[in-house]
Parts: C-alpha cells; structure tokens; sequence
C-alpha cells in the first residue's frame, strides 16, 4: 500500500501541473503573449540548460549510434508512408503526413520523463531522441518551410541548425564530454560556476512545460473523428515497435540500461511535434486548423494517459 501511495504521489503533480495550465487558460489568469513568453523560457533557457548538463554528465557509448541512425530511419518511413496514406486514402488535409512522424520530445517527452523519473535521468531520453532531432532540423522543418514559403537554401537550413539553443547546448556538451572536460568544467572557476546556474534554470523545465501544455488544450468537434484516425494510424505502428525494439536491440543485442527502455515507450507515444502548428501556412483553411490543432491536443492528453499507466507500472 505504501508503494501505492509513492506511486501516486509522483503521478499526481504531473497531473496537478496540466490541470492549472488548462485552468489558467479557462480564467485568463495569463494571456496568449503571456505563455507564448514563457515557451521561450523554456525553449531558449531552461530546456538547453537541462540538456547541456545531462549531455555532460552522460557516458558516451559507440552503441548509441546505432539508437540514433534507428530513430531517424523510422522517422524518415513514417513520413514517407503519411504521404502514401494520404494518397492511397484520397485524404483532405494537406498536413496529414507531417502529422504521422516526428514527437513533440522537447515540449512533453522531456517534462514527463523528468517529472516521473528524475532530471538527473533526462540523458537516457536526450540520447534516444538524438537522431530524431536531426531528423527534425534537417528534413521535418526545411519541409515545413518549403510547404509554406517555397524553396529553401541549405545555407538557410544549416544555419537555422546550429544557431538553434537546444543544438547548441547538446553540441557543445557532447564535445566537452568527448574530449575529457567533463571534470574540469565543473572544478573551474566560472564554468563551474555555471553549473548550478543550469540546474536552476533547469528546474523550471518541468512546471513550465506541463503548464503551457494544460493551457494548450482545446478541441473542436467538427474534425474529432478524423484527428484520432492519424491517432490510431501513429499508435498502432508504434505501440508495437516499442516492444519489438525494447526487446531485442535496447535489452537482447546493446544491453543497455533499463531507463532506455522507459525513454524509448517515452519517445514513442509522444504526439506529432507542436511546430507543425507554428509552421503552417497562414491561409490555411479554418477546418485544417482545427485539425491540426485537435490531433496535437487529443494526441497528447493520450500520450499523458499512457504515460501514466506505464509510470505506475515501471516506477523509480
């Protein structure tokens, strides 16, 4: 019973954090800018903070390339296979494939994982996402211009790329951490001194991001039906590849820690990434807005959902 407890005790702030968001929204406690502020907080500081020092921290391994080059392939075949759906099945809405690929890891897989697990753990899930987010910066989001503003100049790309806070702070940590500062980086006079200025504002991570998700949501009932046919299209191809996975290549060939394990179910529910709705044309339909923006919503209170019951299932 007390194992029971615990348990609950850990779920529910995630829970309490999503619902005060929502509740801020339904109040207008905080405005639209408000939030839209507060997302850059967490994207341009606290996100890179916690990702910089989980890189740091993390021991570098050749096993890994392997998790990186798998996650990019099957995000590649689930874009190509989103566009093939969409013919085949005369689909309406132009976003349809970019909503079968990607996860939303930053903004929710990075807040659950660290709420439920620790930030002292958020390096298992940063290196399993690691070949997603070139997948992200480099085909998913150059698609996404390309669909709105027309061609799009490598240049323009490459330097979106490396100019991005998260990449940075990845970047550089990865190569501090393969070159042997590790341990100097911590014993030097200012570098040393960052350290602590990252774990504070990595603190903020977790409330922030569970807040501004509450806050995101919103459904619309003219595109419910067809929001969760991509639903179930994304969860019935990964649902099982997370234990098929998990099984034989994180557990049976790398033998890898067992928190890889949790990462990748993380990862593999997460909803399409929110920058889908960002990136989006301005004059779409309001129709494809509402589905757009129902898939991302309902997707994700799923992806807490299943979170959750797994959380309760594999505790700390």
């Amino acid at each position: 019973m007390e194992k029971a407890f615990d348990i609950i005790n850990q779920v529910l702030p995630i829970l309490f954090l999503i619902a005060l968001g929502f509740w801020i929204r339904k109040k207008h406690f905080l405005s639209d800018k408000t939030i839209n502020e507060l997302r850059k907080i967490v994207l341009n500081l606290a996100l890179p903070a916690v990702l910089f020092v989980s890189f740091l921290n993390m021991e570098l391994k050749k096993s890994y390339l392997l998790i990186f080059g798998l996650i990019f392939l099957l995000c590649i075949v689930l874009l190509l296979l989103g566009f093939l759906v969409k013919k085949l099945f005369k689909i309406e809405y132009d976003y349809f494939p970019y909503l079968t690929t990607g996860f939303e890891y930053g903004m929710l897989g990075i807040s659950l994982f660290g709420a439920a697990y620790g930030l002292d753990k958020i390096g298992f899930i940063a290196i399993t996402a690691l070949g997603h987010e070139i997948f992200i910066w480099f085909i998913f989001v150059p698609l996404l211009l390309l669909k709105r503003d027309g061609a799009q100049k490598p240049k323009e790309i490459l330097r979106s790329f490396i100019s991005a806070p998260v990449v940075i702070a990845i970047l550089l940590s990865m190569l501090l951490n393969g070159l042997g500062f590790r341990d100097a980086f911590y014993q030097l006079p200012l570098s040393g001194a960052l350290i602590p200025t990252f774990n504070f504002l990595g603190n903020l991570t977790v409330p922030l991001i569970l807040i501004i998700v509450g806050y995101g949501f919103v459904i619309d009932r003219e595109t419910l039906k067809d929001a969760f046919g991509v639903i179930a299209i994304r969860l019935s191809i990964l649902l099982p590849m997370i234990f098929l996975i998990n099984h034989f290549l994180i557990q049976e060939f790398l033998q890898l820690e067992p928190f890889f394990q949790i990462a990748l179910f993380t990862l593999f529910i997460l909803p399409p990434p929110f920058i889908v709705a960002l990136y989006a044309r301005t004059n779409l339909a309001p129709k494809e807005k509402q589905y757009i923006n129902n898939v991302l919503t309902i997707h994700t209170a799923i992806s807490v959902g299943l979170f959750l019951i797994y959380f309760t299932m594999n505790p700390v």
